[in-house]
């Protein structure tokens, strides 16, 4: 049997190819990609909007928005969606509008917005899983859906709510400049698809940016730029998107939204976590002062503990929550976290001591430290909102409320407590309803300081306090009366009676001990529940039909 190597014997229509291929000079490869359609069709309609090479250091790409270009088709928005297979009710761009009242100089113009990819990013600082980095190359702010545990703490932190919840994933998602198009000359969808060419891709310098929005220095190149009017103040992350127009921006603009009012979300396990959680700390203060502390002291275990898993509940891949400690350095949701996981085993160790003898010596000890974590983190769930610079979760509504609550319920326990145990309670009794009744007045009478905020009502120029407190004399009336009527039987009437009980003839404890603890606890569930819903955030400009 014979092979034939004929077919071996000379070069192959490959090897043909390959040696005309080496042949051919940089131009006459470039003609032939373009005869072979190599290139994106639409390229020499946008390779002028994206800078094509590289920022330099100190340097980032950013978004520039001609205002007297954009029509308000949304094209942008349809392109982003498509593209990024978003889904339905999901948009990372949005379009909005600014006018003016003023007939005597009539203005409006459409905006389109997405991540302004900050040099200061909150949602970045704020995350505390580490689920977000800035480029050091580009200054695009991603996000890492592996990473993410879909807490949603970054839409808090984000002054312009960018960061979008994904209910089927359970995480959160975002614009990223579309960076993968970027890398390859390609340029982003919405920048791609916007007919009138109002979107660009172009480079800022990072000081310049932190010069004029935090310093007294203004660059030349951005000094004419003052960011965006009725947008929430760019202090806070240094924004880079670059908005232009060759008409002067009044300084009267409005919002085409910004009239409009609607509660927020009420983020249900939250409420539950944090009245929970601020129950337990006020029992682990009560194991200090009452007796027999250990009931105190089993009871404020059983809180912590209940606290912990409903606020698992919040997050979107619960699962992964181990990982929450892992932005201490930056986020106070790590470390809430970490001082309440602090806190139950500290409030645990304290039943153990109080419930065995043997370990007298160590009580004392243990009911101070699981007081003293308990307390820090309380401090650090108000930090968690006052750094959102929201203004109706400022520090003094955010502390007042909080430890309000905490010292609140501990009365209210202290009291229970001093019911269920008449022996060994002496005096207290008296002490912790009275306590009861003046922390219920003065958290009261604190919480409806915000009506004094309606008085702007006929202000064109409505301030975020203003909207919160049409909330809550509007859509949020009736959870307001409720809030107010259930602290006001449960922390002033009820002790009150309790206390002249002799005079009406009222010796059921049982009786007391239920309608006490439902009623102020209840109370300040309802409190909570509207400290998420009332919250009146700044925002980027909305469009009138939003």
């Amino acid at each position: 049997m014979t092979t034939n190597n004929s077919s071996h014997d000379g070069p192959t229509l490959i090897d043909a190819l390959l040696a005309d291929q080496r042949e051919l000079s940089a131009a006459d490869r470039f003609a032939r990609q373009h005869e072979n359609h190599a290139f994106p069709a639409q390229a020499k309609y946008y390779r002028d909007l994206i800078p094509l090479t590289l920022p330099k250091p100190g340097e980032q790409y950013a978004f520039e928005v001609d205002l007297d270009r954009c029509s308000g088709c949304k094209a942008c928005v349809t392109a982003c969606h498509s593209l990024n297979g978003l889904d339905e009710e999901e948009t990372w761009r949005d379009v909005g509008l600014l006018r003016s009242e003023d007939w005597r100089a009539p203005f409006q113009a459409t905006v389109t917005t997405a991540c302004h990819h900050c040099v200061d990013p909150g949602c970045l600082s704020g995350c505390p899983v580490l689920a977000y980095d800035k480029d050091p190359v580009t200054g695009i702010v991603r996000h890492l859906d592996d990473q993410c545990i879909g807490c949603q703490y970054c839409i808090m932190k984000c002054p312009y709510e960018v960061p979008k919840y994904s209910a089927k994933r359970g995480i959160v998602r975002k614009c990223d400049m579309c960076s993968s198009r970027l890398s390859h000359g390609e340029a982003p969808a919405c920048v791609q698809a916007c007919p009138s060419q109002a979107i660009r891709i172009t480079f800022v310098e990072q000081k310049a940016i932190l010069n004029q929005f935090r310093g007294n220095i203004a660059s030349t190149s951005v000094a004419t730029n003052n960011f965006l009017p009725t947008a929430p103040e760019p202090s806070d992350t240094l924004p880079t998107t670059l908005y232009k127009s060759s008409r002067p921006l009044p300084r009267n603009l409005l919002a085409g939204d910004h009239a409009r009012v609607s509660p927020a979300p009420a983020h249900l396990p939250l409420v539950f976590m944090l009245v929970l959680s601020q129950l337990a700390v006020g029992l682990s203060i009560g194991t200090l002062l009452m007796q027999p502390a250990k009931w105190f002291s089993l009871t404020a275990a059983l809180a912590g503990m209940l606290a912990l898993g409903l606020g698992s509940l919040h997050l979107g891949r619960p699962l992964k929550a181990w990982r929450a400690f892992l932005g201490w350095r930056t986020s106070w949701f790590s470390r809430e976290i970490i001082a309440f996981g602090i806190f139950v085993p500290s409030a645990m160790a304290t039943l153990v001591a109080f419930w065995f003898p043997s370990l007298a010596t160590l009580q004392r000890g243990f009911a101070f430290a699981t007081a003293g974590t308990g307390l820090l983190g309380i401090a650090c769930s108000a930090m968690i909102y006052v750094d959102t610079r929201r203004e109706f979760w400022n520090a003094s509504q955010s502390f007042t409320r909080f430890l309000g609550t905490t010292f609140l319920l501990g009365s209210m326990a202290s009291a229970v407590g001093a019911m269920l145990f008449p022996k060994n309670s002496g005096p207290f009794l008296p002490a912790a309803l009275i306590t009861l009744c003046a922390l219920t007045i003065v958290k009261l009478v604190f919480e409806h300081r915000i009506f004094n905020h309606l008085v702007d009502e006929e202000s064109p120029f409505l301030s975020p306090l203003n909207k919160t407190a049409r909330l809550l004399a509007g859509k949020l009336g009736l959870i307001a009366r409720l809030r107010f009527c259930c602290g006001f039987i449960g922390g002033i009437i009820l002790p009150v009676t309790y206390l002249l009980e002799s005079s009406v003839h009222i010796n059921s404890n049982g009786f007391w001990l239920l309608t006490i603890s439902l009623f102020c606890i209840t109370g300040e569930l309802l409190e909570r529940h509207l400290f998420f819903t009332a919250v009146a955030p700044a925002k980027m400009p909305g469009s009138i039909s939003a």
